[in-house]
């Protein structure tokens, strides 16, 4: 066979290859589920990136304590290929081009996975991505940097003497809770539109409930917990904090390899709430009692 002909033919497979590919099933489902939850906004993903790079890099914000790496380069081409994709009308699923970052304690290739500590920084790389990394990687996710947490994820509150805290959105001289404090703070102000946290004994929510974000912990066995520095084998959860419930439904499908979904609201007609009274109201914080009562549904 002559050369030109051996050229010919590769390049027919590979085109052959490239339609199967774009036309599988899965990836056919993926676009109808993504343009039905539209996670990512629909401006381009480099210029939604450039964004959270110059908020993670303002030296009046929380950027130098709220994201311990930045993947700045990785992040662009990234950034770049979702683009692309748009362009050619393909796309990934909800996540592809969304901006996202990812707690301390994920193993990352070819670096050493810290979780917040200073102990374990001359640790030896890790060989290969956390599953959960592999994943929002495959679903097109630009993952922008890793964010700043409780060491080895041991509180609630969000301290770390080894990297600073990162001040509370609301009040920069209160706490934004823990352990994934940085992934709370980075959301809420705009330096990513999902980071992925875990959650033992509510290190998402509790962090979500301080900044004003959304947090979520799924079960135990629904994210693969592999590659993540544990606090507990048989309580940690890995789960997204974002602004939306819709974006944390997202990335919680993607994480669990599941087919995403559309949330539909559900119907409040007849809804009851139960309100605490006595006791576990007793001796309230005036702040957080006038913030309380004033919310009450009449």
């Amino acid at each position: 066979m002559r050369p030109i002909d051996r050229v010919k033919e590769r390049g027919a497979k590979f085109a052959a290859a490239s339609t199967a590919v774009f036309a599988s099933p899965y990836l056919v489902r993926a676009q109808e589920q993504a343009s039905k939850i539209g996670v990512a906004p629909p401006r381009s993903a480099r210029d939604r990136l450039e964004e959270a790079l110059a908020r993670i890099a303002d030296p009046k914000g929380e950027g130098a304590r709220a994201c311990l790496t930045v993947y700045s380069q990785a992040a662009h081409n990234a950034a770049d290929a979702a683009d692309a994709r748009a362009r050619a009308g393909i796309t990934l699923g909800p996540l592809d081009g969304a901006i996202i970052s990812i707690k301390d304690l994920f193993d990352v290739a070819g670096e050493p996975t810290r979780a917040g500590s200073k102990v374990l920084v001359d640790a030896p790389p890790a060989t290969i991505d956390a599953p959960v990394v592999r994943r929002l990687r495959t679903a097109g996710a630009v993952i922008v940097a890793k964010t700043n947490m409780v060491e080895f994820a041991f509180s609630g509150i969000g301290l770390n003497p080894h990297y600073g805290t990162p001040g509370n959105p609301a009040d920069r001289t209160r706490v934004p809770g823990g352990s994934s404090s940085g992934a709370a703070v980075a959301v809420a102000d705009g330096m990513c539109e999902i980071a992925i946290g875990t959650d033992t004994g509510g290190s998402t929510r509790i962090p979500a409930a301080f900044c004003g974000v959304v947090g979520y912990k799924p079960t135990k066995s629904r994210v693969p917990t592999e590659g993540a520095f544990p606090l507990s084998y048989t309580l940690d959860s890995v789960g997204p904090i974002a602004k939306s419930v819709a974006a944390c439904a997202a990335a919680d499908a993607v994480m669990a390899g599941d087919d995403p979904w559309t949330l539909e609201p559900a119907p409040l007609s007849g809804l009851r709430l139960g309100l605490p009274q006595g006791l576990p109201l007793k001796d309230l914080d005036q702040t957080v009692a006038a913030q309380f009562w004033g919310c009450r549904l009449d």
